[in-house]
């Protein structure tokens, strides 16, 4: 059998988008993931997202997130923007307003600009943060109400990081300049004991009161040109301890995402997705 796919990517970010009943039969849902996401051998991306129609009581779709090595995310900010870029793309939903359930809850889609078929702006509500150290979840000698200015020893030396939950637990390391290891730091810290669901690691680098810049290690992905989630949690901590205000632009090398941190503690996510091919993967 063939699987028909769109592949979209958020600033460099991709993700192959999957209608659920599209999905091969004849094998586990991670050995799928490891085949299609290879990068030399499948068509090659940062995870996929499936989708499945809702009866628009609760929500219009359900977008599960598949991570590359066959792990579940709770959520992406990048590959739900994906997946409703596809929607819009297929014609399968054409209101502006777009709501997806996700393991994380109910999220939000504003369509706010289409240039064609190929560029999509949305507006996405995707939650409120959660900053207790037994919701990020981090291991501490003791509970936090919140996970700020901690220590953690990796590879023999002791960096400070805060975390938070924003949908996918997420843990910033402060720096003035990215001349470290931090491709080593991030894939040591991401499957440290004390994150018992793993973490992404993001490298945080301000560079004004509106202005922060990024370098991500994901969990289950690796390095990657952007990141939703890790946009948010790094603007909602910059803020939280602050260093920022609470609307800020991120800089990744993929490009810029507006975060905007509402007053009512909702965040709120600016970026655009951008279709890269659809084509046939023949599973067998």
């Amino acid at each position: 059998m063939t699987v028909s796919f769109c592949k979209f990517h958020g600033f460099g970010n991709d993700y192959i988008v999957i209608e659920q009943d599209r999905l091969p039969t004849d094998m586990s849902l991670m050995e799928f993931a490891e085949k299609i996401c290879h990068r030399h051998t499948g068509v090659g991306s940062d995870g996929f997202a499936v989708l499945s129609k809702l009866d628009g009581t609760e929500a219009d779709f359900h977008c599960e997130i598949i991570n590359p090595d066959g792990s579940v995310a709770g959520f992406s900010g990048n590959g739900t923007r994906c997946a409703a870029a596809y929607l819009h793309f297929r014609r399968l939903w054409t209101e502006p307003k777009l709501r997806l359930r996700t393991r994380s809850g109910i999220k939000n889609y504003d369509l706010i600009e289409r240039i064609g078929d190929a560029t999509f702006w949305f507006d996405a509500e995707i939650g409120k943060p959660k900053f207790e150290s037994d919701q990020v979840p981090v291991i501490l000698p003791t509970p936090r109400p919140a996970v700020v200015n901690e220590q953690i020893e990796i590879n023999g030396r002791v960096y400070g990081f805060s975390a938070v939950n924003v949908g996918n637990p997420v843990a910033c390391i402060f720096v003035n300049t990215f001349d470290l290891d931090w491709r080593i730091i991030g894939r040591s810290m991401e499957r440290h004991a004390v994150f018992p669901e793993g973490v992404n690691v993001v490298f945080v680098r301000v560079i004004d009161r509106e202005n922060i810049e990024l370098r991500i290690w994901e969990r289950g992905a690796g390095e990657t040109s952007s990141s939703g989630t890790c946009s948010s949690g790094a603007a909602v901590l910059s803020s939280l301890l602050l260093k920022t205000e609470r609307t800020v632009s991120v800089h990744s090398p993929g490009g810029m995402t507006k975060v905007d941190w509402r007053d009512d503690d909702e965040m709120v996510l600016t970026g655009r997705a951008d279709l890269a091919f659809c084509g046939e993967w023949p599973a067998q």
